[in-house]
């Protein structure tokens, strides 16, 4: 029997996804800063760091966290530069009808 996980953003998302959008969006200084684990802070792969994830609860607990936060924040992200840019355009101009 198969379960919707509405509600859980990291259903279905293998852990190397989460951690490539992860460094994508924060970059490895940033995540080694958020999550305190010397794989994001020294020697950076993203091989190790699965290893090292797959291996232990509590770090891949935080990472899963963190992108659920992550995810939120692109995503407020988004709807900033979409007002941003409706914002930006000038309104249609009135074309004059031809006679």
């Amino acid at each position: 029997m198969t379960q919707t996980q509405p509600n859980n953003p990291s259903h279905g998302v293998t852990l190397e996804k989460m951690l490539t959008t992860l460094v994508e969006f924060y970059g490895w200084k940033e995540l080694g800063q958020r999550i305190e684990i010397r794989c994001f802070q020294q020697d950076q792969s993203i091989k190790s760091s699965l290893t090292f994830l797959r291996r232990t609860p509590w770090a891949r607990d935080k990472v899963e966290s963190l992108y659920g936060k992550c995810l939120r924040d692109m995503a407020k992200q988004a709807k900033l530069q979409a007002a941003a840019k409706q914002e930006a355009s000038p309104p249609p101009a009135d074309t004059p009808s031809a006679d």
